[in-house]
């Protein structure tokens, strides 16, 4: 239980979040953990990968929080391109589909039902999720997903690239270093849908620099509007949590929600994601 919020503030926020996916007016940010939680392979895996391919030492990303940009960064420098890097990730990066079916996590996310979801996940967990449990969607990684997205349907936003289309994918580390002006197609949907709407972030944890230059750049369009004190409830909710965390998040807008006491942290953000729905359901009696 967060010790700095009291159980009724937090009942409170979960209403207030229920209510808003209930009016279709939040969207959801899904990031690896939520992959993580089937079986997809980890950031180590793709380390472990690139040193092997490059016949490097571990030592030498030692004090890189984002190791593995770099070395995809320097694996293009090396090999004139990544295209086999893109292969391999293809091949790799996958979990099978009766993993996904099976994932009561997936089934809730297709079941909350929000206009759009954007994921920083390459893999396609989402779109699986979405047709096993036949469910319509429209999967958008480039301008011309956007414009022939159908609307009335879940809108699934593959923030960092998918493997159909090379050119979207955000994996080196110029890659990220160009998503700062947050000037793309997706960036210009993201802005459009953030400012009108309740924010939910999943799977995502503070050391994650994605998730901090996302909270970041909400709270600096917000801040630059001249009316901020009419943005949208935004949460984030974390298997954990520490004042410092808690802190930097509400400077940011951003109300961080974790675990009721005694859920256990595997199972975590499924009995989030379930109280929710329940939530949900009652205000339909």
């Amino acid at each position: 239980m967060n010790s700095s919020v009291g159980k009724k503030q937090v009942s409170s926020s979960k209403n207030i979040l229920a209510g808003a996916i209930k009016r279709r007016q939040a969207i959801l940010f899904v990031g690896a953990g939520v992959s993580m939680a089937v079986g997809l392979p980890s950031w180590q895996t793709l380390i472990d990968h690139l040193l092997k391919e490059l016949e490097l030492d571990s030592a030498v990303i030692d004090g890189m929080s984002d190791g593995y940009q770099m070395l995809a960064e320097f694996y293009r420098l090396k090999q004139g391109g990544s295209g086999p890097l893109r292969s391999w990730l293809d091949r790799n990066w996958k979990v099978a589909t009766d993993k996904v079916s099976h994932s009561e996590l997936h089934k809730l996310i297709v079941e909350l039902d929000f206009p759009a979801i954007y994921t920083t996940n390459y893999d396609r967990n989402l779109e699986t999720a979405f047709e096993v449990h036949h469910k319509p969607y429209a999967k958008i990684a480039n301008a011309k997903h956007i414009a022939d997205a159908a609307q009335g349907i879940t809108h699934i936003i593959k923030y960092h690239g998918d493997f159909d289309d090379d050119a979207s994918l955000v994996l080196t580390e110029t890659d990220f270093l160009d998503r700062l002006s947050f000037d793309s197609p997706l960036d210009i949907k993201f802005r459009a849908d953030a400012l009108g709407r309740t924010i939910l972030f999943i799977g995502y944890s503070m050391s994650d620099p994605n998730i901090r230059l996302l909270l970041h750049s909400i709270w600096q369009t917000w801040e630059k509007s001249g009316h901020k004190d009419d943005r949208p409830p935004s949460f984030v909710f974390m298997p954990a949590s520490n004042p410092v965390q808690e802190a930097i998040l509400a400077h940011w807008g951003i109300t961080l929600l974790t675990p009721e006491s005694g859920s256990c942290r595997r199972d975590s953000l499924t009995d989030f994601l379930a109280d929710i729905r329940a939530r949900i359901r009652d205000t339909d009696d």
